[in-house]
């Protein structure tokens, strides 16, 4: 995999942080994440032709926050992701406290990003 990635919908290119390239778990959910990320460029592109033909500023907001609220989601997901996969696992840890702080963690993640 290459450090240089080019972002969709036109973006300049940027450099991808050494620690996020091989993410086992990204690869694994690889499909999951680039239909999540087609999604918000689609919304994005909806409000770009909004902009164009001009409707209304109402209308502009509402399809930003919803592209708002898709990448919150994919935010949540991917660090819900990294945190199983890098930090704690509550599923599969040993230690009861340590799993109670991880659970609570992620729950703290999913509120925070909602």
């Amino acid at each position: 995999m290459s450090a240089r990635a080019r972002t969709t919908g036109g973006f300049d290119s940027y450099r991808v942080p050494p620690y996020l390239i091989g993410m086992s778990h990204t690869i694994q959910h690889k499909s999951k994440l680039i239909g999540r990320v087609r999604r918000i460029k689609g919304q994005l592109e909806a409000v770009e032709r909004a902009l164009e033909s001009e409707i209304g500023c109402a209308d502009v907001l509402m399809l930003v926050a919803s592209v708002k609220g898709a990448i919150s989601g994919l935010t949540t997901e991917l660090l819900e992701d990294h945190i199983r996969h890098h930090v704690v696992d509550p599923a599969h840890e040993k230690d009861p406290e340590k799993a109670k702080g991880a659970a609570d963690l992620i729950d703290v993640v999913r509120t925070y990003l909602k």
